[in-house]
């Protein structure tokens, strides 16, 4: 027995089903298009020309140019950071972490990063503490965070970039739920009957849910199962 016993989608016959899965399939069809067009609009999108920031990599101080490390384009999840913390933010933590593989971005002639405000020694360090695979760049002496939407003890923020040459421009950013799309997580989970289970969904009577953020893996948890002398390490 579960504590989801009680609460079912009803049950019909083959044909009842497909028919309400056709239906749903349209529309999930026409969210499909519509995402090209998002996408083909983003294409279209100004720019607008960055300052010359030096950040902090693991071997020193290095110019936001010589991040894209011989590329045109690149994506930089900025991550929150709260100074004296032994655990950042469990959104973050989680959201980077699930990134193991990303040569697939040297076909594309692109690069995926981490940016964040803690000093590169203490981001380091956490980085290996939780098991993240990305690289990771440090703002704390720099402005660049702030100008990205991303400052200190403040929000996180997803920013992509297009070099030409030495000169960077920036192209497009989001925030908040604007990060989901670039998740699996969520998209994972959407498909599951039960959903979020958060208090905010719109869901069936008497299905199971919860408050906002509470099923989500705490970032001592992620450390855990992926960081510093676990198993999945």
């Amino acid at each position: 027995m579960t504590d989801h016993d009680h609460a079912l989608p009803p049950v019909v016959d083959a044909a009842t089903w497909e028919h309400r899965l056709e239906a749903l399939r349209a529309r999930e069809k026409a969210a499909t298009r519509e995402l090209d067009a998002i996408a083909a609009e983003r294409r279209r999108l100004p720019m607008v020309e960055m300052p010359d920031y030096t950040l902090e990599g693991e071997d020193g101080p290095v110019r936001l140019a010589d991040i894209f490390d011989g590329r045109s384009q690149l994506i930089v999840y900025n991550h929150m950071w709260f100074a004296g913390q032994e655990w950042q933010c469990p959104g973050c933590t989680g959201f980077t972490s699930q990134y193991t593989r990303l040569e697939f971005l040297d076909n594309y002639d692109a690069r995926f990063v981490i940016v964040t405000q803690g000093p590169i020694k203490e981001a380091l360090a956490y980085k290996q503490r939780v098991g993240n695979r990305m690289a990771w760049y440090s703002t704390a002496d720099s402005s660049f965070g702030t100008d990205v939407g991303a400052p200190p003890d403040g929000g996180f923020a997803v920013n992509v970039f297009l070099r030409d040459g030495d000169t960077v421009y920036r192209t497009w950013h989001t925030n908040g739920r604007g990060t989901e799309q670039l998740s699996h997580t969520f998209a994972l989970i959407d498909l599951l009957p039960y959903g979020r289970q958060e208090e905010w969904q719109d869901s069936p009577e008497d299905w199971p849910q919860s408050p906002t953020y509470s099923r989500w893996a705490a970032s001592k948890d992620i450390a855990a199962l992926y960081g510093t002398g676990s198993a999945g390490i």
